[in-house]
């Protein structure tokens, strides 16, 4: 009569566990909204200091004005191009199979640097 194996003995066989999974390369969001309100200060910049403009108004106060324009639309034009990547991204996604892996050495409470 054979008696059963308690789980977690060494004789135990890990059956592998097999998934299939989407691969692909996604864009950060933020950075391209910052680049974007930062290329749009700086367009703003050119706008107000670079350009001849009209003697009634002060160069910092059409500053400001250009700033939150160019700011805002510097915004929504690198939101955008972070989408068409993330949608470029998902047509090039390449599939894979994976496998668990059982490990050889367990797990310790006491991990130097943890």
């Amino acid at each position: 009569m054979s008696t059963p194996e308690n789980p977690g003995t060494p004789s135990e066989q890990h059956v592998p566990e097999r998934r299939e999974i989407t691969v692909r390369r996604a864009p950060k969001y933020v950075p391209f909204l910052v680049l974007g309100g930062l290329v749009g200060f700086g367009v703003a910049a050119f706008l107000a200091y670079g350009l001849p403009g009209d003697e009634s108004y002060d160069a910092s106060a059409v500053f400001g004005f250009f700033m939150i324009m160019c700011g805002a639309g510097g915004v929504i034009l690198g939101g955008t191009v972070a989408l068409i990547l993330d949608r470029l991204s998902v047509r090039r996604a390449k599939r894979a199979v994976v496998e668990s892996v059982p490990d050889s050495v367990p797990d310790t409470g006491d991990q130097p640097g943890a």
